[in-house]
């Protein structure tokens, strides 16, 4: 199991009016179409639970009345996101999730939060990377799902402001066709990886990329206090000319551009449909966990609809969606216990490392500031 250290991603309306307000007039402006009536807007936008609502029919009444959802930075080969979105949509016709920027960084979601501040296209929800949650969770709307107790305390904001959510171990996948597996992370050093080794982004700004070089640290002695050994790893690896400067896609891996990618276990194993020849190695030694959090923005366009998604991906049907997908979703253990888990996909996860770490609050922001410190002068 992955052992986590604590972390420190409408029916309230008094009826008469809901009625009027669905109608014609009464109780404020008419809602224009395809827009909420603003007391539920209101109502929603406020709301840290469902019982600030009322029921789970009452937020569906008010987000199908929104009638749009935008999501960003949801790549659908991405942890099966392609199927839970299309499950939402399905379960939901009368919303329209409009998916915005699939590829980009969870540092990007945010500015694009901020640029379209106050514009019905600023994005409703967020899924980032623990150090981008942190550093901007004054932007988020607490809120808590239904199944908040079964989501571990290590893995959620106190207020609600952000909350684990899908997961797994950071990992190495390569060609097979090219190379051998790499047994220990020093491996890839070797004159036979030049020009092969990727990381997922940026780890100033993405999850992934940031996750990587904290396995680096602790395969190589470090501790997640001090991300020094990390870094000074990917500065030999790049000294070495062994450091592919390229983004990983899908497409990168299925075409040979990034034959050797540090990336989630679950996002690395899924490119073995598109790849035959592609395999997934975790190091022995220290394994690194990590999951990304989901966040509504407090000021979100949509905010009945942006609470139903949350309140959808932790449902048992999106948390067995992300298992189809390769990943541990959050509520795993409290699912395996009420038997609601799909115990085929459970079986047929990858062993867990027999030792694994996670980074708390204190060492997630210290490692940013060091990454955003010596990162570029590290890997130029």
């Amino acid at each position: 199991m992955i052992q986590h250290q604590a972390f420190g991603r409408i029916g309230g309306v008094a009826a008469t009016c809901l009625a009027i307000t669905l109608t014609l007039s009464g109780c404020g402006a008419t809602a224009a179409p395809g827009s909420a009536p603003a007391g539920n807007a209101a109502k929603a936008g406020a709301a840290t639970s469902l019982a600030d609502i009322g029921t789970i029919a009452d937020l569906e009444t008010a987000a199908k009345a929104e009638g749009s959802l935008n999501v960003i930075a949801l790549p659908r080969d991405w942890a099966n996101y392609g199927a839970v979105i299309d499950a939402f949509k399905a379960k939901y016709p009368q919303i329209t999730v409009n998916e915005q920027s699939p590829d980009i960084s969870s540092a990007e979601e945010i500015q694009a939060a901020k640029t379209n501040d106050g514009l019905d296209t600023a994005p409703d929800v967020f899924d980032l990377g623990l150090t981008v949650a942190l550093q901007n969770k004054d932007m988020f709307a607490p809120y808590k799902v239904q199944t908040w107790s079964e989501i571990p305390d290590a893995l959620k904001d106190p207020d609600g402001r952000f909350f684990g959510d899908y997961g797994g171990y950071m990992s190495v996948g390569y060609d097979s066709a090219k190379f051998t597996a790499p047994t220990a992370i020093e491996d890839l050093l070797k004159p036979e990886y030049k020009g092969a080794v990727a990381i997922n982004g940026d780890p100033t700004q993405a999850g992934a990329a940031f996750a990587a070089v904290g396995l680096s640290t602790v395969q190589t002695g470090g501790t997640l206090d001090d991300f020094t050994n990390g870094i000074d790893f990917f500065s030999k690896l790049s000294s070495a000319g062994n450091m592919l400067k390229v983004d990983v896609t899908t497409a990168t891996v299925a075409s040979g551009e990034t034959p050797v990618v540090f990336d989630w276990d679950y996002l690395n194993a899924a490119h073995q449909k598109d790849k035959a020849s592609w395999k997934v190695v975790v190091f022995p030694g220290k394994g690194y966990a990590g999951y990304y959090n989901q966040a509504i923005l407090a000021k979100a366009p949509h905010p009945a609809a942006a609470r139903l998604w949350e309140e959808f991906l932790y449902s048992d049907q999106a948390q067995n969606l992300w298992l189809a997908g390769g990943a541990r979703p959050v509520r795993m253990a409290a699912m395996t216990k009420a038997s609601t888990i799909d115990a085929t996909l459970a079986a047929a996860l990858p062993a867990a490392p027999s030792e694994t770490v996670v980074p708390s609050e204190a060492q997630s922001t210290a490692a940013g500031k060091l990454l955003g410190a010596k990162w570029a002068a590290a890997v130029k």
